[in-house]
This record gives structure tokens, sequence and C-alpha cells, in this order.
């Protein structure tokens, strides 16, 4: 079993001019009440929902939850459904290293519950839900929703916190009283969702964008073109306290060596990329900008917008061995190629990286990252194969080699059973739900 070491502390650091087109707002490490929200133009949009959805769609907004779709085009979707619509703000982080939606449903509450009412309004929706692990966001939400009541009935699902629950089929099925774990696609949610409705599933981030284009029309190109990031460096050691974290803001277009200098981790040899979804980016790295295609064509993509930087003591192979053990143990279980593909993989990389793999390894895993993905019910299968062994292959094919038939000195000291995982706190936010909060980011076993 790998064991998970955390960051002593998640700073906060915005890379964007301050004012009432940024997410991370003025004070980001207090709550923002419903008073204060309304300061900065919460709660005032009085327009017509067609004119929004205009506005959206002219800003070129996407979703911040991992694929990076059109926003206005997954509202459209919903609003043309066979139903009355529901509308769910998705705020259960699975991805490693990710803490964006959590610091944004503890700290900006009225900013989610703002843009949930607007995608309401746009889609016809008569219901909304707000779902996530989270206990202290739950809190948070549940008394701005007392603070500042809205026409809306919106209901806080609590679910527990797993890399699959998340996933929009999962969502749904837990809303509908069912366990968190994907479904077979068609229908997806948007045909038939909660209670058989055209369902809005939206990351929390994404409808916060939402509310800052609502009360701020003449900034929208700029929301849209700004996004939250989690920075994080792994030390390539098993030992806490020597990791640091980031919650940052910045534009698109800004490259990963500019993150990196942010973080003190300008000297790393590679990255691995949103969350787990985009893989390890290897030499040349720091030149790649935050751009959906660059990245796409790259061979990696911004996920969720966790980004974790390898230092130069740290092995590709023990971080993809590391990545996809994660991976394995959170699997459903629910697909056999899944169950039986991620152990696969798991067990190639970890003999890979004990110098003990076959001469085979390299072929088996390229063949596995082009004959998996899109085989099972959600992502995961994608992450391990595509991800996380095909991006090993890529970016660093001369290590992988250099690991046939004796392993690294780092590889080589570790333990038998692997290493280690990087825990990155949720940023501290004053007046919080009074509680202990140990790691929030630890997936129970």
């Amino acid at each position: 079993m790998i064991e998970d070491t955390a960051t002593t502390a998640t700073r906060i650091r915005s890379l964007i001019p301050g004012g009432p087109g940024t997410l991370l707002g003025p004070a980001p490490d207090v709550t923002e009440s419903a008073e204060a929200y309304a300061d900065v133009g919460g709660y005032r949009y009085t327009g017509a929902p067609a004119d929004l959805l205009e506005r959206i769609a002219d800003a070129g907004l996407l979703g911040r939850g991992g694929a990076g779709f059109p926003a206005a085009v997954k509202l459209a979707a919903v609003r043309d459904g066979d139903g009355v619509p529901v509308v769910v703000a998705n705020g259960e982080e699975g991805e490693p290293g990710s803490v964006k939606d959590r610091w944004l449903l503890r700290a900006r509450p009225h900013l989610v519950l703002d843009g949930l009412a607007h995608a309401a309004a746009i889609t016809g929706a008569a219901h909304g839900y707000v779902y996530l692990s989270d206990p202290y966001a739950a809190g948070h939400v549940r008394r701005a929703l007392a603070e500042r009541p809205t026409p809306l009935p919106i209901e806080v699902i609590e679910t527990g916190h797993t890399y699959v629950a998340g996933e929009e089929t999962a969502v749904v099925r837990r809303i509908n009283g069912g366990p968190a774990l994907p479904t077979a696609k068609p229908p997806r949610p948007f045909e038939r969702g909660v209670a058989d409705r055209p369902t809005l599933v939206s990351n929390v981030e994404t409808l916060a964008r939402i509310a800052l284009i609502a009360a701020r029309p003449d900034l929208r190109h700029d929301i849209a073109r700004t996004t939250l990031l989690t920075l994080s460096r792994d030390s390539g050691t098993d030992l806490p306290g020597d990791d640091s974290a980031l919650l940052t803001e910045v534009p698109y277009g800004t490259t990963l060596g500019t993150l990196a200098a942010e973080l003190g981790a300008a000297d790393s040899s590679g990255a691995l990329m949103g969350g787990l979804f985009g893989g390890l980016v290897g030499p040349g790295w720091p030149s790649l900008a935050l751009d959906h295609a660059a990245l796409a064509d790259a061979g990696t993509a911004l996920g969720c917008g966790a980004i974790r930087f390898l230092a130069p003591a740290a092995c590709p192979v023990a971080a993809a061995d590391d990545a996809v053990d994660h991976l394995t143990a959170e699997s459903a279980r629910q697909c056999g190629v899944c169950v039986s593909g991620t152990a696969a993989i798991r067990d190639t990389l970890r003999a890979l990286a004990a110098g003990t793999a076959g001469i085979d390894a390299p072929e088996r895993l390229e063949h596995w990252s082009k004959t998996l993905p899109r085989r099972g019910a959600c992502g995961l299968l994608d992450a391990a194969a595509a991800g996380t062994a095909g991006s090993l292959l890529r970016a660093f094919p001369s290590l992988v080699r250099s690991h046939l038939g004796a392993p690294c000195p780092v590889c080589a000291s570790r333990p038998p059973s692997g290493g280690h995982r990087l825990v990155v706190p949720v940023p501290h936010v004053a007046d919080a739900v009074p509680g202990t909060e140990p790691f929030p980011h630890l997936c129970p076993r």
C-alpha cells in the first residue's frame, strides 16, 4: 500500500490583477458573506436568461471539471431536453492534488450558489443540488443557503470521497439514491439524469465563472480566459513536510515554467498534469503553455487544473507507479476490463521500478495505452493507460529502457510496496465550520 504524505500548508496567490473578475477575490482566506458578495455585484443580475447564455457563449467559457467542454453548449442541451431540468453543482473533487473546488465552496459559497441559480434560470430547472464529500464545505453551503434563501429549491447531497464519485453519471446515480458509481453511457445526464430528467452536472468553478459573467459582462472574456490551479511539488522522497503547494489563478497561456517558478520548483524534472488525467510531461515542459489545444498537441491535458511538479530527485517511473497504484485502488470494480487493466499496468510499472520487468514491458505498456482507453464506464482506465503509461513512454523513453534489468537509485530505495502519494490540504479559510480537519483529501479505503 502506498503511504500518504502531506504538504505542511497550501498557500494562495493570484497571478492576475485583482478585482471583480477574479475567483480568488480580495480576501481568499475569509469566508465571503452574502452581504460581502452583494457588495461586489453578486445576486444582482436582472436580465433575461437567454441574454446571459449568449454572453457565456460569446465569452467562450469552457467547463472547469476536466473535459473543457463549452459551457454554453452544455446549458443549451439541458434546456432543450425532454422534461423539466435539474441542475447540479458538482463539488466532489476526486483528482489527487486538487483543492480548488473545496476552497470555492468553503470561501465563496454564495458565488457558486449564484451561478447555480443562473444555470437553473437558463435551463428552466425547478430544482438544484450541491453535490460534495467535504463536510466543511457542506456546512458553509448550508449556512449560505440559510443566510440568503433562493427561490430555487437547493439540496445539499454528501457522498464518500473517491476518485470516481465526481464522474457525472456517478453524481446522478448517488442523487437518485444509489451508490456514487459510474453507469454506462448513453444516456448521459443531459439526456436523462436525476429522476430521469435532463440534468446539468456542472463543476463548481464553472458555475462561479457564470456568476462572475452575470455580474460583470464587460469582463466576460477575461473571466473565461483565467482558471484556478492547484500546484504542488513532490520532493521525490517519502519524508513528509518537504513538499509545497499553491492555489493560484492564472490566465490561459501561462507557461509551466512560470508556474514552477512561482512554486519554487523551476528545477523540476517534469510534471504530472491534470491530477492523474493528463499524465506526465518531460523534457521541454517549461515552455508548455496552459492552452487546451497546445496541451493536446503535446499529448497531455489540463484536466481539473492540478499540476504536480517532480523534483530533480524524483524518478518519473516511480511517479507513474504511484499514480497507477492509486487508480487501481480507486477502481469502482464494476468493469472487468478496468479491474484487470489497471492491475496489469500497475504490476508492470512496479516491476519496472524494481528493475525486474521483462524486456517486453515497454511494448506491453504501449499496447495497453492504445487499446484500453474508452473501454470503461468512466475515465479511470483512460487515466491509467493513455494518461500515465502512455505519457511515461512518450516523455521518458530512455529512462524507461534504463530500468530494464536494474532499478535507478531512487527506485532502489523505495519500499517493496511502492512510494508515496502527495496529499494537498485545502487552504485555511477563516470563519470555518468548527471541527478537526486532518487530511480531507485522503480517500477512504
